[in-house]
């Protein structure tokens, strides 16, 4: 068994090798808290969920660390329009970022790190890098020199003298327009920490250096992100990492985008679909088979229309997990999932070839059903429940399935609907077709498709 992952910074799909065998650590780059997020923000915390759990599942000691950016320009913007704290705006959108990903059913990290916690090993890096003649210190601003570090943009493949670096508002004092800011001198009015260099603020690629040294040390396994990030933040963190001295990522993984007519979602070009709007109108298992499933370097096009098919392909599956445990009761996961979907999930996390086994088993195990073939459905759920829980995606999981309000309120809609099945079945029994069919159509225009099955009536969200 060996998983393979596509490496950004070697252009191929490698075979995974831990550096500490039996063990593996992962950085993803989390939320920038400047506003509450859209689907687009929780797809990246939902593939690395599922290539966690799937090393997991392979035996795998994880260590996954998840930052916060919670001090940057955009924050500092959003207090100042809204004339409230930054630390205030940040707070409130990381919890709001947290209730996205419980909600999708993602596990917490190892450990989520705020860059405003971090400032003293900011200090530690930086005063290391200039001692070895990487940055340097200018109008209270501290920058990194790229010219001093020989394999600067090999990450995004990039040359240097085509480079247009990003710069932000004071960034004075540069030696080349290239060199990026790793501290940012103190404005009034904003926050700021004293360094030896004087007040300022962290840049925004300095804290991922940082933290990933402090939680993870000199070298790691993976860094992850979205392919927004490879440049400027994830290659101006390899430089001030490996500048410093430390090994750092050994493999890099991207995810892709999810985008509305054909454009990366973005509060800026205002086509941002928010998760706590998303969760009222579609079910939370519903949303994360939606953006778990496809795979995690293929761009996801949003529409209601491709929402509704990811419903009605999760609930064929729902359907046959329901009709086996009402005719066998509950039935466990299986110890190991099928060979086929391993062998899927071990080339570079191929869930839709994943996926596509789980269908399979699904129409198997209905056939089984259709043919009374009881132990042969258990088995194949057995097979489904183990395919699913890796996806965390298991409908009978304890996740979904109990403890709260919206379980509450099934069991109520459960007795509500069952009672106008029982009028419904009455109805046919003394022949009054009529009231027996204007009942179940209402029940439909209430949005439930009812199914008569030989052990009786059976209800579902059509």
């Amino acid at each position: 068994m060996t998983i393979r992952l596509y490496d950004t910074s070697a252009r191929q799909i490698r075979d995974f090798s831990p550096l500490v065998p039996g063990c593996v650590s992962i950085y993803l780059c989390g939320a920038t808290v400047q506003a509450a997020p859209h689907i687009g923000h929780i797809r990246s915390g939902l593939n690395f969920d599922i290539m966690r759990r799937w090393f997991a599942y392979r035996g795998y000691d994880v260590t996954f660390v998840r930052n916060v950016t919670d001090i940057d320009d955009k924050i500092i913007k959003k207090a100042a329009e809204q004339n409230r704290p930054w630390w205030a705006i940040g707070y409130e959108n990381e919890r709001a970022f947290n209730a996205g990903y419980d909600a999708l059913g993602c596990l917490p990290p190892t450990v989520e790190p705020r860059a405003t916690g971090h400032v003293p090993e900011m200090i530690e890096m930086m005063r290391g890098l200039i001692e070895r003649g990487h940055a340097y210190a200018a109008d209270g601003n501290v920058y990194f020199d790229v010219r001093s570090y020989a394999d600067y943009l090999r990450l995004s493949n990039q040359e240097l003298e085509n480079l247009l670096q990003p710069s932000g508002e004071g960034e004075t004092g540069k030696r080349d327009p290239r060199d990026f800011a790793m501290w940012k001198a103190a404005k009034e009015g904003e926050p700021s920490w004293e360094t030896p260099w004087g007040r300022g603020r962290p840049g925004w690629h300095l804290e991922c250096s940082a933290m990933a040294h402090k939680y993870l040390g000199t070298a790691f396994d993976i860094h992850g992100g979205g392919l927004d990030l490879i440049f400027p933040h994830h290659e101006n963190e390899i430089a001030q990492a490996r500048a410093f001295g430390d090994d750092f990522a050994a493999y890099w993984v991207h995810n892709a985008w999810v985008t509305m007519s054909g454009e990366k979602m973005s509060k800026s070009l205002g086509n941002s679909v928010l998760v706590s709007e998303m969760v009222k109108e579609w079910r939370p298992i519903v949303l994360r088979y939606y953006l778990g499933t496809p795979h995690y370097r293929s761009m996801i096009e949003y529409s209601p229309e491709a929402l509704r098919e990811a419903e009605s392909a999760f609930a064929r599956i729902e359907g046959f997990v329901q009709r086996v445990v009402e005719k066998a009761g509950p039935v466990e996961p299986a110890t190991e999932v099928p060979p086929a979907f391993a062998e899927a999930m071990d080339d570079d996390f191929g869930v839709p070839q994943a996926l596509a086994v789980v269908h399979t088993t699904v129409r198997q195990g209905n056939a089984a059903l259709t043919a009374d073939d009881k132990e042969g459905a258990v088995a194949r759920l057995a097979e489904v429940r183990a395919m699913l829980g890796v996806l965390g995606l298991d409908p009978l999981d304890e996740r979904w399935s109990g403890g709260d309000r919206g379980d509450d309120l099934h069991g109520v809609v459960d007795s509500l609907v069952r009672m106008v099945l029982e009028q419904r079945q009455a109805a046919r029994a003394r022949k009054d077709y009529a009231t027996a069919d204007a009942l179940r159509d209402q029940l439909q225009q209430s949005g439930l498709a009812i199914e008569d099955t030989p052990s009786g009536p059976r209800w579902s969200l059509s």
